[in-house]
């Protein structure tokens, strides 16, 4: 009886269901999600006493102008231009992938690109950054099709290089670079593939009958109707390599990035104030990010 009057309300009042149903998400993200990041931020504004070590409780901009520091400021800058390489590199590589996909994948071979693009992402994160690292070690399979090709000489001038190089690909900047590639490469590929199929095949036939060059289709009819899903993908990739520091950690340089910077502060020197205002650069930087690309009106095909 009960609950049919409970049923008989809810029926009668929609609304009241509706708030019902979004309460608990609604104070799981405010009380979870944004709570701790409002206790991050407000970390962010405290300071470490140099002779102590302790957390000093009064508010100041002192530790926001450590991030200044030439070492972490160089962590940082480290940080964003990676991210923004991994970025652009995935655009170009899923770019060709994603238009076959969605303008001659059919049937069979459309299930085929769906399992390869999704395959990857359903093995272990550490296996794979694992794999990546043992295929490029100096003993590795890399390594190895490189000699059989007698193409030693030129993957060690390579490694020569002041800033790409390293004693081996698995400890060199490219090393980092080709693991975080690989490993965020799918969700460049799904959104720009998604923005590609809501692309009218008579739009690009009727550049065609107009005279228009494929150069000159790709660049004012193709790529401005996929810019969405290219910025939908950037959003991953740019915001995923922004935060990582797994692959950092076991696969590059012992230079730090920011993912490290928050870890080790946060854990060995004990420096909470300085992680967190770490952790804080990454979500400045998306919100910027997500700012500009409103203002340019990316989402409004989304």
């Amino acid at each position: 009886m009960i609950v049919e009057r409970i049923s008989d309300t809810l029926w009668r009042r929609p609304k009241l269901l509706v708030v019902l149903l979004l309460t608990p998400p609604a104070l799981w993200l405010g009380i979870i999600y944004l709570g701790s990041l409002f206790a991050l931020l407000a970390q962010s504004f405290f300071s470490i006493d140099e002779f102590s070590g302790l957390i000093n409780y009064e508010f100041t901009l002192k530790t926001y102008g450590e991030l200044f520091i030439p070492a972490n400021y160089d962590i940082i800058l480290r940080t964003v231009t990676m991210s923004a390489a991994v970025t652009i590199a995935a655009a170009i590589i899923a770019f060709p992938i994603a238009y076959f996909a969605a303008r001659y994948a059919r049937g069979r071979w459309k299930a085929i690109f769906y399992l390869g693009v999704m395959l990857p992402l359903w093995s272990s994160y550490l296996v794979k950054v694992y794999s990546w690292k043992l295929i490029l070690a100096k003993e590795g399979i890399l390594n190895w099709g490189f000699e059989k090709l007698h193409l030693g000489w030129l993957l060690q001038a390579y490694l020569d290089l002041p800033f790409f190089g390293g004693n081996s690909l698995s400890t060199s900047v490219t090393g980092t670079f080709l693991v975080f590639l690989y490993v965020w490469l799918p969700f460049m590929i799904l959104p720009i593939q998604s923005a590609l199929e809501r692309v009218p095949v008579t739009m690009i036939e009727a550049a065609g009958d107009l005279g228009a060059k494929p150069r000159q289709t790709f660049r004012h009819v193709l790529l401005p109707l996929a810019l969405p899903g290219v910025i939908a993908g950037s959003i991953f990739t740019f915001s995923l390599t922004l935060g990582d520091y797994i692959i950092p950690q076991l696969v590059g340089t012992s230079r730090r990035y920011i993912g490290q910077a928050v870890y080790a502060h946060q854990g060995i020197a004990g420096n909470i104030p300085l992680a967190a205002a770490f952790a804080v650069v990454p979500i400045l930087i998306m919100a910027l990010y997500l700012w500009a690309a409103k203002r340019k009106g990316a989402f409004d095909a989304l």
